[in-house]
């Protein structure tokens, strides 16, 4: 099989780096080796800001409404690609199709929502503040910006950051997942079809090295990033000793709380797609089944037949229902996690160590397979239900009331995203008030934000004080000036020595 040369988008065009170093892409579903993608030195990245530091200033000075229009352009060519993205994600992530077709579909709206950015930058205007005095606020671009993004959303993930980044004036670099580059540049291209003047977006290929350099470039003036609560906190922390303005989303484990009164049909839907989709691989992913009462008894059987019957294939099968894992290593880690939840004790009600990799298709046999798996009976001492295990792996918690589900989870370390399946309105007024998690669900299993309402978590899932897109995201990526004007024909004779007021 021919591998293909993944590269960096500096100024418009692809660039061939210098260095030597590059890393293997792979197609999980295979296990085999599709690509090579080059890891940017430190050269690179001094390409890549200094292409993005003189796209800046006229970028910056074009009228809001002209660059709305561009991600109009954007948006156009978006929906005409989806599936072409979409393909790109699955071969190199190993997602379904259909889940990476609906990735591609919620970044769209992110640039549906950049697309306001003139009623989005739209200050504020108090005349007469003072006598023949008025006021008023701006908000300007910050300059260059860049996004670390995950592998788990090489699409969606991005588009929570360069289309409000861009279309509020600042010039963006990218730097992706080295595990699935290839979403990165069709974006790159659809951008550049769509108008948007080089140097203003910007993708460079790379490790850790890459997004050190960042990190310390005097020239980048904020960082988005979204990946592990180790990472997110170790880059938080240095952005911020470099003087930068960072939004570091980091990680989770999310709990979905079942009363007994809820419908328990809905309920097993709810896990098994929330639990299993995108083979756990989501930082929205629900990790933990909260089961209140009566409600353990009779959901843990149900949902032990739902996995079983998991359609577990190649990504681009019109049928399949969960794909491989994203590695060799993850997969590795992943089983390492199910070995000591057993030697906890947890209970193993499913084992997905034992899926047989023949049936996902033709040449997947040597794929980065595993089944569903499910435990029962976990602790909250335990590791798998402390530490976020990125797998398909389901741990069930019993507990005894609402009151007792609510400590449980206000007690962990995480606070990214919740959800309670329930028929009463008292339950769930009271949970939505008493949880202390950032993004909360009733009977909505993945509670992600719309495009307008901006993502992110509590406690240890964010670093920073924004949340990603909607509002939050304009100001993150702009900064507030305020404007206090008056004429020469209002302003009496005479110093003042008095700190101003309103007269």
């Amino acid at each position: 099989m021919s591998q293909s040369e993944i590269n960096h988008y500096i100024d418009g065009r692809i660039t061939v780096s210098d260095s030597a170093r590059r890393q293997d892409v792979f197609n999980p579903a295979t296990g085999q080796v599709t690509g090579r993608v080059a890891l940017a030195s430190r050269d690179d990245v001094e390409a890549a800001v200094g292409a993005a530091t003189a796209a800046f200033p006229a970028w910056a000075e074009t009228p809001p409404i002209r660059r709305a229009r561009v991600m109009f352009r954007f948006l156009e060519l978006l929906n005409a690609h989806q599936e072409d993205l979409a393909k790109a994600i699955t071969a190199e992530h190993g997602k379904v199709l259909s889940d990476a077709m609906g990735e591609v579909a919620r970044g769209i709206d992110i640039v549906e929502f950049a697309c306001g950015i003139p009623q989005l930058l739209k200050g504020d205007y108090t005349d007469q503040v003072s006598t023949g005095m008025d006021n008023w606020t701006m908000r300007q671009p910050l300059g260059v910006v860049a996004g670390i993004t995950p592998f788990n959303f090489p699409a969606m993930v991005p588009m929570w950051m360069f289309p409000v980044a861009i279309a509020a004036g600042n010039s963006f670099i990218l730097k992706p997942s080295p595990l699935d580059p290839s979403a990165s540049l069709l974006i790159a291209d659809l951008l550049h079809q769509a108008g948007l003047p080089d140097g203003v977006f910007n993708v460079l290929q790379g490790d850790k090295d890459a997004v050190e350099a960042l990190i310390e470039h005097p020239e980048v003036q904020a960082l988005s990033f979204v990946g592990s609560t180790p990472i997110a906190n170790l880059i938080y922390e240095k952005g911020a000793r470099h003087g930068k303005r960072v939004q570091a989303l980091g990680g989770a484990k999310n709990h979905m709380v079942v009363m007994p009164d809820a419908d328990l049909d809905r309920a097993v839907d709810a896990l098994i797609g929330a639990a299993y989709g995108s083979a756990g691989e989501r930082c929205m992913a629900i990790s933990v089944a909260v089961l209140v009462g009566e409600a353990g008894d009779k959901i843990v059987p149900r949902l032990a037949e739902r996995a079983r019957q998991l359609k577990i294939k190649n990504g681009m099968d019109a049928d399949a229902e969960m794909g491989p894992i994203v590695t060799s290593a993850a997969h590795s880690r992943i089983l390492g996690y199910i070995n000591k939840g057993i030697a906890d004790g947890a209970e193993l009600v499913v084992d997905g160590r034992e899926f047989d990799a023949s049936t996902s298709g033709e040449g997947c046999a040597e794929g980065f397979w595993m089944g569903a798996t499910l435990f029962d009976k976990v602790s909250s001492e335990m590791t798998i239900y402390r530490e976020e295990i990125f797998g398909p792996v389901l741990a069930c918690v019993r507990v005894p009331d609402i009151a007792s589900a609510i400590e449980l989870i206000n007690a962990h370390e995480f606070g990214n995203g919740v959800s309670c399946f329930t028929e009463s309105g008292h339950v769930a007024r009271e949970f939505s008030r008493r949880i202390q998690v950032g993004m909360v669900g009733i009977n909505v299993p993945i509670p992600v934000p719309m495009a307008w309402h901006g993502f992110g978590g509590w406690k240890r899932s964010l670093f920073g004080d924004m949340h990603a897109y909607g509002e939050e995201g304009v100001r993150f990526y702009t900064k507030q000036k305020s404007i206090m004007q008056r004429w020469s024909n209002s302003i009496e004779a005479g110093a003042e020595f008095v700190m101003p007021t309103a007269k």
